[in-house]
């Protein structure tokens, strides 16, 4: 079937009508509840760890920091680990490590033990943000696969909603050492995500690297129930893997798979310089600057979060019939809009109640902007354009650095607002969004509706990026 008669995309609901589908994209998308949490956790943590280790704001840093520095390891590790071990065993080593790191944190004893913990955290994220799209992306059939990848930033969401929510809940109680059962209880969604991995199948096109493609028509079998479009799967993955994964060799070789890479990276450093994950990891802090106490910060934040998780539906609904590049744009200024706004009240003095539920008004704008697209789009993108000769290597260096740029933005945050100032800092980011329009006009493609093997096709053609989709 060629690429542009292809059936349009539907949504989750037509990838329930397959229950078996169904419930393999949702269990290897809990590796994205486990990212939500752990990021999550650790905003309404830092004041209660400051207090009990007479943190500074450095020190803070660094231990929201050290997590994305994992993490960014934890991805480099995980192409090899993905095409040595599979997805799969990958994502059941992510969960390992998310118990033992979640259960580290709560019993760290100095500030350098938690550095250590969170770092610990930071490679089962690294491992899980590299394998669990990929995976998605592998058993998904092409008209569903944007809403397929859409499910695992669904859980991305819903896990910072819960860990906001356990936050809220903890803090309510009396003792300093509260943030231990904050980052500790992390651990048992961590078991369950384990224990449910472990049911899934590999990846049928993983299996047919490994030359096992009965396996690999089985599992086919299995996801789609068509044996007409199992063949026809079947056959154009044959053709695609004839030449084996060749990685750095590629890279330097092939100028077409180079453009690949690069726009890969490029649209993780857009992902990060949004600004979305200074609110996820100092949501409380920026509410503060608005002019809240500690209790209404909470609970500000925890609104965050839940608009962070319904906006998402926007995208799980519109990705597959709108498409990325309109969503994209949208997304972007959706969100210099929201950031403006922040920045202008911030910069007007002594807020007043209507100022402040002004402020917020703002930040859920920008929320919602970031969760319709921005968020998840950019990591179907990258799951997406890379070739499948070089797939892994491609999604590793993409993932790496989504967590460099993390950690960047991670560890300059609060700097940021002591140097530039509250307002200066929003208007910043307002900026950064305001030219990843641009960005998303000269070079991002549309990928809606067009089987990973006609993007490759045409990458390799030579076509100019922003045409190598629809």
């Amino acid at each position: 079937m060629d690429a542009t008669t292809e059936p349009q995309a539907g949504s989750l609901a037509e990838v329930g009508r397959n229950g078996q589908a169904f419930f393999t994209g949702l269990l290897a998308a809990l590796a994205g509840l486990m990212f939500g949490l752990d990021i999550g956790v650790i905003s309404g943590a830092q004041s209660l760890i400051a207090k009990q280790f007479a943190a500074d704001d450095d020190a803070i840093q660094t231990i929201v920091s050290a997590m994305m520095v994992g993490a960014a390891i934890g991805a480099l590790a995980a192409g090899w680990l993905s095409f040595r071990l599979g997805r799969k065993k990958s994502l059941v080593l992510a969960a390992v490590l998310f118990v033992a790191g979640s259960l580290f944190c709560a019993f760290a004893w100095s500030i350098p033990s938690l550095v250590v913990a969170r770092f610990v955290l930071g490679l089962a994220i690294g491992v899980a943000t590299f394998a669990a799209p990929l995976y998605l992306s592998e058993i998904s059939a092409e008209h569903v696969r944007g809403a397929m990848i859409s499910l695992y930033q669904l859980m991305v969401t819903i896990g910072i909603l819960l860990a906001l929510l356990s936050d809220l809940a903890f803090s309510q109680m009396a003792e300093i050492s509260a943030w231990r059962w904050m980052l500790g209880i992390v651990a048992v969604p961590g078991a369950l995500f384990l224990a449910g991995i472990l049911f899934v199948p590999n990846s049928p096109r993983w299996l047919m690297m490994r030359g096992r493609t009965d396996e690999a028509r089985h599992v086919l079998l299995t996801l789609r129930q068509d044996h007409q479009e199992v063949e026809r799967e079947i056959s154009e993955i044959s053709e695609q893997i004839r030449v084996k994964q060749q990685g750095l060799s590629m890279f330097l070789a092939n100028a077409n798979f180079r453009r690949a890479v690069m726009l890969g990276i490029a649209l993780q450093v857009v992902q990060q310089f949004t600004g979305m994950n200074v609110m996820m990891y100092y949501a409380p802090k920026v509410f503060g600057l608005a002019g809240f106490g500690a209790n209404a910060a909470l609970w500000a934040t925890a609104l965050v979060g839940l608009t962070n998780v319904l906006a998402t539906f926007i995208s799980i609904a519109l990705v597959d019939r709108l498409g990325r590049r309109p969503l994209l744009v949208i997304s972007f200024v959706v969100m210099a809009i929201g950031l403006g706004a922040v920045g202008t009240l911030l910069g007007l003095g002594t807020p007043t109640h209507a100022m402040q539920l002004a402020t917020v008004v703002m930040l859920l704008v920008f929320i919602v902007g970031f969760a319709m697209a921005a968020g998840p789009v950019i990591w179907i993108l990258c799951s997406e354009i890379q070739p499948l000769k070089g797939r892994d290597f491609g999604i590793a260096a993409s993932t790496l650095t989504n967590w460099v740029a993390n950690a960047i933005v991670g560890a300059t945050f609060l700097t940021l607002i002591s140097t530039l100032g509250a307002a200066h800092t929003f208007w910043l980011y307002a900026a950064f969004n305001v030219a990843f329009i641009l960005f998303t006009l000269a070079l991002v493609p549309e990928t809606k509706g067009v089987s990973l093997e006609h993007i490759e096709s045409r990458l390799m053609s030579g076509r100019k990026l922003r045409d190598i989709g629809a």
